[in-house]
């Protein structure tokens, strides 16, 4: 075979079953994530900005901290405030400073902020539905508990996530 043909899938070379697994997840991130990002693109959103307005939709009309809504996301979001900003501008949320502690913020979901999700609901589902509905419940709910095993020594003893 020449230098720079390329690989058949047999004569890929991984260093170890970790690396090959961790890659293999990285590349089905990219591929289902590129079907979030088409889908909150087109309502102006991205899929971290989405998730913010999920949650606090589930704690409505609750408004939560901060930092409380930061560690709830589902990746790290060392930019919360910018992402706060922009749905702030959108006017999609509310911030509020308690008198009894003017450190803390409050962060609550706008009406504005429920219909556009309520706009999103049946398009998610059927964002879902393409990403993983090719695979029997069975097998879901055999990946979720694989998942969640692969990252339970890298979460917090008290993350939601746990």
């Amino acid at each position: 075979m020449p230098k720079n043909a390329p690989q058949s899938r047999k004569s890929r070379h991984f260093d170890s079953p970790e690396q090959e697994a961790f890659l293999n997840l990285w590349r089905t991130y990219d591929r289902l994530h590129a079907a979030e990002e088409e889908l909150f693109g087109r309502y102006d959103l991205t899929p971290q900005q989405y998730n913010v307005l999920r949650l606090l939709r589930g704690e409505h009309p609750v408004r939560i901290p901060t930092l409380t809504l930061a560690s709830r996301l589902v990746s790290r979001a060392p930019d919360i405030t910018r992402i706060l900003d922009k749905l702030d501008v959108r006017k999609l949320i509310v911030r509020e400073r308690p008198e009894s502690n003017r450190r803390q913020v409050l962060i609550g979901i706008t009406e504005l902020g429920l219909g556009l999700l309520a706009r999103l609901d049946d398009d998610v589902r059927a964002c879902h539905t393409h990403q993983l509905g090719h695979m029997p419940p069975d097998q879901l709910t055999i990946l979720t508990r694989l998942l969640k095993q692969a990252r339970a020594p890298h979460e917090s003893e008290d993350s939601p996530w746990r």
